[in-house]
């Protein structure tokens, strides 16, 4: 009785890790714009490859975080694309992407408010956000 107890809590610590995750679009970028547009909230778009380490890592320790997920439902729209892929491959060309991982956060007209380079640990990450965001509020703010 006390190792199915066991079992069913460890199912259910797993179930709120993965619902409290990075939630990504995998539609169009049109999509995710209007999704940003009717929600209020900026676009972030992951640029990775499957065969990318550094990818692996965020998506293991930054993007499966509770905090972090928590955080990008607040302020953005996120979805992300293989560089390898036709969107993924024609948004590197667009902004000269080099490397990858990489970050790019839009508003909801299409511009470019900043670029993230290479994977980092969750409270780096949020912070680098954050520094964008700030930016785009002092703009608005003008």
């Amino acid at each position: 009785m006390k190792r199915i107890l066991l079992i069913l809590a460890a199912l259910a610590l797993g179930a709120t890790t993965v619902q409290a995750q990075v939630r990504f679009e995998t539609g169009s970028t049109d999509s995710v714009r209007k999704k940003a547009l009717e929600s209020g909230k900026l676009v972030f778009i992951d640029l990775y490859a499957t065969w990318c380490g550094p990818c692996r890592t965020m998506e293991r320790d930054v993007f499966s975080r509770r905090d972090v997920g928590e955080f990008m439902e607040r302020w953005f729209v996120a979805a992300k694309y293989d560089v390898d892929r036709s969107t993924g491959k024609a948004l590197s060309q667009q902004y000269g992407v080099r490397s990858i991982p990489t970050y790019l956060i839009f508003d909801t007209a299409g511009d470019l408010l900043g670029r993230i380079q290479g994977a980092s640990d969750a409270e780096t990450f949020m912070d680098d956000l954050r520094t964008i965001l700030d930016r785009q509020k002092q703009t608005r703010e003008r």
